[in-house]
Formats: C-alpha cells, structure tokens, sequence
C-alpha cells in the first residue's frame, strides 16, 4: 500500500495555495491532511482533489504552553471545511488574552499556512495550518 498524496506533495501544494486533500471512493468522507487510509471507514480507495480552504469555527483552545517552533500564547482552532473535513491550525491576528467564545464560534475563515522550522522529533521543516477570520473586528 502507498500513500496516494504524500506529505511532500501536500505542503509544496499548500505552499502555492492549493489545499489538497483526499476524498474516499467507498464513503464519500474528505480526508485532510493525508493519511493512508479513510479516517471514518478505513478504505484504502482514496482520490486526490483540491479542496477549497473555508470553513467555520467549531472550537478552540489558547495554548500557552507550546511545541518547539511555535511561540505561545496562540490560539489553535478546530474548523470544520466547506468541503466536510474537520482540520486544526493557528488562528492568526487574534488577541489570545481576549478572545471569547462570542468572538471565535461560528466565524467563517479562510485556510492559509505558515512554514515551521525543523526541531529534534521531526523529520525536517515542518508546514502549520493557519487561519484568518473574515471580517476579524479584533
């Protein structure tokens, strides 16, 4: 069994502003990032498609304590895609010792990336899904 959409292809795509992910023939379910197999019914049978980077905001949390290449406060997101995937990145351009649930639930936003250097668990750089909210009032 081979991966269909590598990591490789996945972060040169999101670096030139396509999101791609993959869509399982046997359940419809959109995968993204890749992975081997279908996350909802275990089908190896997966295309690749260019999925459109909107969605919504369906939960968050701030985090203060950090990874290696990430610098806390920051506040990561759970964001359901148009396209029926449920992904986490960064939200960018909010103030995490003011953000609420009033000011982040719901909010429609676009998918965008940032590069994230190498650290000693991974196996080199390292691509970071972010987030900018439309109409952001913050």
């Amino acid at each position: 069994m081979k991966y269909r959409l590598t990591y490789e292809t996945f972060k040169e795509n999101l670096q030139n502003g396509r999101l791609l992910g993959l869509r399982c023939r046997e359940c419809q379910a959109v995968i993204v990032p890749p992975k081997m197999v279908c996350t909802h019914c275990q089908s190896a049978d997966l295309e690749i498609e260019e999925i459109i980077g909107e969605g919504e905001i369906q939960t968050y949390t701030v985090v203060r304590v950090a990874a290696e290449g990430f610098v806390p406060p920051m506040v990561v997101a759970l964001v359901q895609l148009k396209a029926g995937a449920l992904v986490m990145g960064n939200v960018n351009n909010v103030d995490p010792n003011k953000v609420t649930m009033d000011t982040l639930m719901g909010k429609k936003v676009k998918v965008g990336h940032r590069l994230v250097a190498a650290d000693k668990y991974s196996a080199g750089e390292r691509i970071a899904l972010t987030f900018d909210v439309e109409g952001q009032p913050f």
